[in-house]
């Protein structure tokens, strides 16, 4: 591969030497004109052209089917009687155990190598510089204004005015009133409990084995590597299999009424009474004046001045450093370690207790039903992908050609391919994983 990369190197540098005009096939498709030189016979050359094939590889993919079965369950018909009745219920107990598993620690190693950069560093320097300003100085004059005010004096009248009030009277009448009060009335209803008497069964369950990396080979006669399903493993375990029963349980509760009952009642309201007074009311009145005031009035106007002030001015230039400093550079590798944990798991195992209340005698009867699972199945199916490969291909220009002449000839030039594909006489064609490892 490398050779046939260096000769089309070699052609293309050979090619872009030349006129424009004799590109021959390839970037021109034929000559209008040619000169004389172009009629002279050329000699053969190799080029690549891009070959497309199109191979076929096997996939295995797993699905999962719907699969019914039959099993037996049990039904119980219900007797109710008081016995005490013997239940278990499930406690669930912690236990550990140790499992070894690898980790991948990493190592960081630190080392150092000389650095050398330029920095720019400012230097500032101080210089004096003469400045002008102006200030506003305030100027204040003071004067005399008269400025009249108007002030209000209070006058004091005594009038009579009349003025109504509401007198309230008491009066006392008998009434007949409805009281409620509430009592608590017994009330017996039937309650229906539902309770579950199931058992646990045992259940078998197959698991899909693990995907394993195996030789197959594809519809063109290639062997590559595939990812294919291992055996399936069949495990046991316990499914609680529900027995619903309903039971009616008295149940009395205190249900609040509401009860009516007349009374006489002695009420006593107010009665509103209007009355009549003349009443002495003192008025105030406002009466304005008019009072003239002399009064200092200060003015003040701004006044500007020029003055000079010394002002220290600092300029900053750069100065270019050259600095050399060690810069750490990490390297991490990564070291395998094995490590010890503990992993929790239940432990389930039945408890007896006694129970005495209205209960239930069950008598059990064995029936069938189908129930549904799903089936794991592998599937294969055929994947079309696509190898391209650079084929090399000599190609033979002859040109036909009058006698020498100084006037525009046109020149037919009719190449002729020799296609060499090796490899291909045997069948080996590429796969996706050799083009990937450059084979």
């Amino acid at each position: 591969m490398k050779r046939l990369l260096a000769g089309f190197a070699v052609l293309l540098t050979a090619l872009s030497a030349g006129d424009v005009r004799a590109a021959g096939f390839c970037g021109a498709c034929n000559y209008s004109c040619c000169p004389p030189v172009a009629c002279q016979p050329t000699a053969c050359y190799t080029t690549c052209k891009v070959e497309r094939e199109t191979c076929y590889r096997t996939v295995y993919e797993t699905v999962c089917e719907p699969q019914q079965y039959t099993a037996c369950r049990t039904v119980y018909e219900t007797q109710y009687e008081d016995v005490q009745q013997t239940c278990y219920r499930t406690v669930y107990e912690q236990a550990t155990r140790q499992e070894v598993y690898e980790v991948s620690r990493p190592v960081f190693e630190t080392s150092s190598r000389e650095h050398r950069y330029t920095v720019q560093r400012p230097v500032t320097e101080t210089i004096e510089q003469q400045q002008q300003y102006q200030v506003q100085r305030p100027v204040w004059e003071t004067h005399e204004q008269q400025v009249q005010r108007v002030v209000c004096r209070p006058v004091t009248e005594t009038i009579e005015r009349q003025v109504c009030r509401t007198v309230y009277r008491n009066v006392t009448e008998t009434i007949n009133q409805t009281r409620c009060y509430t009592v608590m009335r017994p009330v017996t209803t039937y309650n229906t409990v539902r309770r579950d008497c199931g058992q646990w069964t045992c259940q078998s369950v197959q698991i899909p084995g693990p995907m394993l990396c195996r030789m197959v080979t594809d519809p063109c006669g290639r062997v590559s590597m595939a990812m294919v399903p291992g055996p399936c493993r069949t495990i046991t375990r316990r499914v609680w299999c529900p027995n619903i029963v309903e039971q009616s349980i008295p149940c009395t509760r205190y249900v609040p009424q509401v009860v009516q009952q007349s009374c006489p009642v002695q009420v006593c309201r107010v009665v509103p009474e209007t009355v009549t007074e003349n009443v002495p009311v003192q008025v105030t009145r406002m009466q304005q004046e008019t009072v003239t005031d002399v009064i200092p009035v200060r003015t003040c106007r701004w006044v500007t001045e020029t003055h000079v002030r010394s002002v220290p001015v600092q300029v900053c230039r750069m100065v270019t450093e050259e600095k050399v400093c060690q810069v750490p550079i990490q390297t991490c590798r990564m070291v395998t370690e094995q490590l010890t944990r503990d992993i929790p798991y239940c432990v389930a195992r039945q408890v007896p207790y006694t129970v005495t209340h209205r209960v239930a005698r069950c008598v059990p009867r064995e029936e069938q039903i189908t129930c549904t699972r799903m089936v794991s199945r592998v599937v294969p199916r055929q994947v079309a992908y696509e190898v391209c490969r650079l084929v090399p291909t000599t190609v033979c220009q002859t040109n036909y050609c009058n006698a020498p002449t100084t006037e525009c000839v046109n020149c037919q030039a009719n190449p002729s391919y020799q296609t060499n594909r090796p490899g291909l006489e045997n069948g080996n064609a590429p796969t996706p994983d050799s083009i990937g490892n450059g084979n």
